[in-house]
């Protein structure tokens, strides 16, 4: 194994191209028939170096430092791991320049775009920070025992505890923020869980840069070297590294951010196991909007320029981009939806993440617009749908259904990931609530309205509060807010566990399990429980809120 070098960030780094496990890049045997490169979706050309996915030894090796990690990790004080954290974020504004020419190599993304994300992810790392030392997470419980009672009271004492060594996958369109120093490994490290982190194939350099400054702060706050690992995969490997992971008893809970494919194949390994496991997979959402005819005769310029730029930023790669628009036939929406498609097309082409996302862009647009009654009001020219060599490029789509065909065919219902929306033209409010209800799950939903669609906004709130995760009210999805209130969740198959949240400090709980202790004596409490409260954190006692001292009798 080739060690962490002192300051491997400053100024240039050779990059290994390999899995690190431990606090130490990995210098074994390759797989050279799996080796694979990153690619440059601006140029449609291949990065260096090469990357060489981790073999089934790796794998293991990674779990078992997890392991092995997981009691002395897990029983640091709080004020340790939220120094963790802090110290990540500033080893990942450390990279400098050199992560934000390297990320927008190896995505397409602009300048402005990664800068922007970056500063999110520090934000996250710095806000779980202060939800650890804050101590609120653990939910502790004090029910107070009565022993002179007839028959005595037990004293009952509750919390959550960390469940043990995590397993995260990055997401292919935010490369800094659900990737190697994002929410999933920041709130899996803020209770205690240590991380094994699976690369995703489109962004291995990125990976391993921030890879290093995990490691650095890891090391650098004394942790025990298992704290942390990094597993590049990648080629023909890429789902053995993954279904591996799943698979290994080490492994205690997933965090995952993709497909819906990919989400419920790892749900499955996960239930498959002989012992099951929780997978917090967030997957895919269509994010309907509705607009009201109130809202369309007031908002229309503003609505249309917002949604534009929500639908085209960042080539329609986001997970909260509107996919669905609903609204009521009329002169005025017929006006909307034209001002909507010259925005859209106004905004031009955009760098697609990878050649495979472009792929299955263009099958799900082609299976759309099949169907009779769709009408391309933005389109593509279908020559330039074909691959061509060079950049990855998409350009944006809006088509236009009566609701009647918008419940007939699926096609229409799916995701589309990329700059694409579906107009859904309803005849009545009933039609529209009808069309509503064939959405599925989603991370978002939005409603544009004015005080005179009081009657309508009413009827379709109701329904959107039961499908999506976050419900908006005249404005647009994306730009997700890191803060405690944030819901970044929602019904299958936006997540396949609807009771979390993949954002902010409520994250925490998905590595956690509540645990109660009766009777048990002082000294063999967790100190969140213990009689003289040393964390000096709220606990609820007797079901007041305290921070006061509680003997067990």
């Amino acid at each position: 194994m080739t060690a962490l070098r002192e300051r491997p960030l400053a100024g240039h780094v050779q990059l290994t191209g390999r899995s690190a496990i431990g606090g130490r890049f990995i210098e074994g045997p390759t797989l050279p028939a799996h080796a694979f490169h990153s690619l440059n979706p601006g140029t449609g050309e291949n990065i260096e170096p090469t990357f060489h996915p981790a073999t089934d030894e790796q794998v293991d090796s990674a779990c078992l430092a997890a392991w092995d990690a997981f009691g002395d990790f897990s029983g640091t004080a709080p004020s340790r791991r939220a120094r963790l954290l802090e110290t990540i974020a500033t080893e990942v504004r450390d990279i400098g320049e050199l992560l934000v020419s390297t990320v927008m190599a190896e995505t397409g993304l602009g300048e402005e775009r990664i800068v922007a994300e970056r500063d999110r992810t520090m934000d996250t790392l710095r806000q779980l920070a202060d939800a650890v030392r804050d101590g609120r997470w653990m939910e502790p419980i004090i029910d107070r025992g009565e022993p002179n009672r007839r028959p005595p009271k037990a004293d009952i004492r509750r919390m959550l505890q960390p469940m043990g060594p995590a397993a995260v996958f990055g997401a292919s369109n935010f490369p800094l923020a659900y990737s190697v120093a994002g929410g999933d490994t920041a709130s899996a490290l803020a209770v205690g869980c240590p991380v094994i982190f699976k690369g995703h194939p489109s962004h291995p350099a990125t990976s391993e840069l921030v890879a290093r400054a995990v490691m650095a702060a890891v090391e650098g706050c004394g942790l025990p070297a298992g704290t942390f690992s990094y597993l590049v995969a990648g080629g023909p490997r890429e789902q053995a590294v993954g279904s591996l992971l799943v698979r290994n008893p080490c492994v205690r809970a997933v965090g995952f951010t993709g497909s819906i494919s990919g989400g419920v194949a790892l749900s499955k390994l996960a239930a498959d196991r002989l012992d099951p496991i929780p997978v917090y997979a967030e997957m895919g959402s269509v994010n309907p909007v509705v607009m009201l005819p109130g809202a369309i005769e007031k908002h229309s310029e503003a609505a249309t320029q917002q949604l534009a730029a929500s639908i085209t930023e960042s080539c329609g790669q986001q997970c909260t981009r509107p996919g669905m628009i609903f609204l009521h036939a009329s002169y005025a929406a017929d006006k909307f939806l034209a001002d909507l498609a010259n925005r859209m097309e106004a905004a031009g082409p955009g760098t697609m993440l990878s050649v495979r996302l472009r792929r299955n862009l263009v099958g799900r647009i082609e299976r759309a617009e099949a169907a009779r009654g769709v009408e391309m009001i933005a389109s593509w020219d279908p020559k330039l749908r074909a691959e061509r060599p060079g950049p990855v490029r998409a350009y944006p789509v809006l088509m236009r259904t009566p609701a009647a065909v918008f419940r007939e065919h699926i096609a229409l219902r799916e995701e589309f990931f990329g700059p694409v929306a579906v107009a859904v033209v309803c005849a009545s409010t009933t039609d529209m609530l009808r069309a509503l209800a064939m959405v599925q799950g989603s991370l978002t939903g939005t409603i544009w309205a004015e005080p005179g669609d009081e009657a309508d906004t009413r009827r379709v709130h109701t329904m959107m509060e039961q499908r999506v995760g976050r419900l908006i009210y005249n404005g647009v999805p994306t730009g997700v807010r890191v803060a405690p209130a944030m819901v970044h969740g929602g019904p299958y198959p936006a997540t396949n566990r609807p009771e979390s949240s993949a954002q902010g400090p409520t994250a925490i709980r998905r590595w956690c399990r509540p645990v109660c202790f009766q009777e048990t004596p002082d000294h063999l409490l967790p100190p969140a429980l213990q009689a003289g409260n040393p964390l000096k954190i709220e606990r609820l006692v007797n079901g007041k809120a305290s921070r006061e001292p509680t003997p067990t009798k």
